[in-house]
């Protein structure tokens, strides 16, 4: 089984660097998954409200050949339930759904900053870690400007930012910022929905390291730095995704891929008008 390490964030915790995404499972089939990548060495899994499978999460972290302290679960507050009330309101439930006493780590999806609820939200967080049943809070999708607002106006710093980060979309302006204000990157959509597995440098390096395509992506977020999430349902390719820890990419291989860094390479909404409820 693969030991991951695991990397310290502001408040004193401690997040496992690579950890199971489970966006787009199916709820039926999630606590199977969680077991298996649980099986594989996998501690840290990461649902939100709005996937719908948060139950299924739950059911898997119980049942999994590890103990419930040595899994590292998040989940998220959805923009429908922005305020400080209904985020209450709405981590109680997802806390029901997931059949557990606490969440390891519990973040605000979206910044909707249109909405402007935000910081009312991020109160909300505060309280939840105070009572310690969120053990640690940050948010998602958070622009420097948002974070330095949430830091201004209540002192709490985000424990992590989970942002889109991939070879095609680098987020080096929100990784300088967080780096600066002690708040950790933990890269979604990694792989950035396989739109980086065929190009000619991946194709490339795979080989030089007699690795496949997405090992040497999520090689690249680990030198990095970062905590990142792979999303499958499919155990070869939940335990391909975390063998990645017995090979090293080169100063060349870093600065290659640097140079695919493209500001039109997002694949998923912009947090500045992403607006969905």
């Amino acid at each position: 089984m693969v030991e991951v390490p695991d990397l310290l964030m502001n408040d004193g915790r401690r997040i496992p660097q690579l950890g199971l995404g489970v966006w787009q499972a199916p709820a039926e089939q999630t606590a199977e998954v969680v077991r298996t990548a649980v099986a594989a060495g996998y501690r840290l899994v990461d649902t939100a409200s709005v996937y719908r499978n948060e139950a299924g999460v739950g059911e898997g972290v119980r049942s999994a050949a590890a103990p419930r302290g040595d899994i590292f679960v998040t989940t998220k507050l959805w923009n429908a339930h922005q305020g400080f009330d209904e985020a209450l309101t709405a981590f109680d439930k997802s806390l029901g759904r997931l059949g557990l006493d606490y969440v390891d780590l519990y973040l605000i999806h979206w910044p909707q900053p249109m909405v402007d609820r935000y910081v009312d939200s991020w109160r909300a967080l505060i309280r939840l870690r105070e009572e310690g049943r969120a053990r640690s809070i940050g948010v998602s999708n958070f622009m420097p400007e948002h974070i330095d607002r949430l830091i201004a106006e209540t002192g709490v710093t985000p424990a992590v930012n989970q942002i889109e980060l991939h070879p095609r979309f680098q987020q080096a302006a929100s990784r300088a910022h967080h780096a600066a204000t002690g708040v950790l990157t933990e890269s979604w959509s990694p792989l950035g929905r396989s739109t980086v597995i065929d190009l000619p440098l991946i194709q490339d390096l795979a080989r030089k390291h007699g690795r496949t395509p997405a090992q040497v992506i999520l090689r690249w977020h680990l030198e990095l730095g970062l905590v990142v999430i792979p999303k499958s349902v499919t155990p070869s390719r939940i335990a391909e995704n975390i063998d990645v820890f017995d090979f090293r990419l080169d100063a060349s291989d870093m600065a290659a891929l640097a140079r695919l860094d493209d500001p039109g390479g997002r694949v998923g909404p912009d947090p500045m008008s992403m607006t969905f409820a």
